[in-house]
């Protein structure tokens, strides 16, 4: 009778009489189809995982906002670089003439503020309080003549060209979100300056924020969270720091930052559990993300600002929609090509302290979300390593 536990204790022995028997050029065939099979392997794993974003729907390319008799007005259609864009590229792919996927149209306005909102009725109006107080007085509400030869307003750079635009992107709310904002813009007059998209579908964060971008009409963009943790008073220096930084193709990124506030009450009072989660996020940012990401200090905070040139280079080839969205963006800046179209250092990212306050009724499971984020991490840096996601 054949005794079970002999076969598999010999199996080794067995194995190990072929191998050594086998022509050295069977062996290296099967060594390099093994490989071959495992990185196949793993590319397939990581393509069906990758998050894959969805084309948006007719009536989220339009927006509604407040007439001066005080009524909504019916959907219009928002201004849209991004199919330029895609025009530009589709071109520069089917010809032989070089181009390069650089082009974005120029500004209207000084700035774009994006609001990403899911059920933020409680919140959204003291943020755009403070929101337009800073920015009536910033920017004005509307582009003015420009007296110099760097396009600024009375010597001015910060200030640019003057105006301003507030895009509410509503992610598929369930409450009175759109009402709130619609009834903030008629107390304020905001006609055609605030301006409410509606997603059909919730999309997360990261899906609402860059849909946002898609729309923008100003020479910077800025998103802002809905609750107004972020002192917005701050934008001042986050256009500062990101015209300090600017190439000779006028890029440039400028993130808040909250890392100057380790060790203060605000971050002294959370749980141990979420300062914990929150340092082991940051190491693992700092393993698996490229150079210049891995040394910005906060990639999370909700008030991240991007010059025009800068958009064309990383909007189009977004993929996240959750919360992990912030480090597509620093990566995508850190590898893009440089202003002639080589390699190069990519766009350079300032990082801003910012003024913060913690604020109740965050939407974010402390747990279940930081767990999201690092498997969300780990899928989007395999995604470009393994060429899943290309930029062409």
């Amino acid at each position: 009778m054949v005794n079970f536990a002999d076969i598999v204790v010999g199996l080794p022995e067995r194995a190990y009489g072929i191998v050594n028997e086998a022509p050295s050029h069977l062996l290296l065939v099967g060594f390099l189809t093994s490989i071959v099979v495992i990185l196949a392997s793993i590319w397939t794993f990581v393509f069906l995982l990758a998050p894959t974003p969805r084309a948006p729907y007719r009536s989220e390319r339009s927006y509604i906002t407040t007439t001066p008799s005080g009524d909504a007005t019916d959907p219009k259609p928002l201004p849209c670089w991004h199919d330029d864009w895609l025009a530009h590229r589709h071109e520069a792919a089917t010809t032989t003439t070089e181009k390069h996927t650089g082009t974005i149209e120029g500004p209207e306005i000084m700035m774009s503020v994006i609001v990403p909102a899911y059920n933020e009725e409680e919140r959204v109006e003291i943020m755009l309080e403070e929101a337009i107080a800073f920015l009536d007085k910033e920017y004005g509400r509307n582009p003015r003549p420009q007296n110099f030869a760097d396009g600024s307003i009375d010597g001015d750079k910060g200030k640019g060209m003057g105006g301003y635009e507030i895009l509410i992107v509503n992610d598929g709310s369930s409450d009175k979100t759109i009402d709130v904002a619609l009834a903030f813009s008629r107390k304020n007059k905001l006609h055609d300056i605030l301006r409410v998209c509606t997603l059909k579908e919730n999309r997360g964060k990261g899906g609402a924020v860059t849909h946002g971008f898609r729309h923008v009409r100003g020479q910077y963009a800025v998103f802002a969270d809905a609750d107004g943790a972020s002192k917005f008073e701050d934008l001042r220096e986050l256009v500062k720091g990101c015209q300090e930084v600017e190439d000779g193709s006028s890029r440039g990124i400028a993130v808040g930052s909250r890392a100057h506030m380790v060790g203060t009450e605000a971050v002294v009072k959370r749980s141990a559990l979420r300062n914990a989660l929150m340092h082991s996020f940051h190491l693992l940012l700092r393993l698996l993300t490229p150079p210049a990401t891995s040394r910005i200090r906060d990639t999370q905070c909700g008030f991240k600002l991007f010059s025009r040139a800068a958009l064309p280079h990383i909007v189009p080839y977004m993929h996240v929609e959750g919360w992990i969205f912030d480090v597509e963006m620093l990566m995508l800046a850190e590898s893009a090509p440089s202003g002639n179209g080589d390699k190069g250092e990519g766009i350079k990212v300032a990082e801003v302290q910012i003024g913060w306050q913690e604020i109740g009724g965050s939407k974010l499971n402390v747990v279940w979300d930081s767990l999201a984020m690092a498997w969300g991490l780990a899928i989007l840096r395999a995604s470009w390593m393994l060429g899943v996601y290309r930029r062409r």
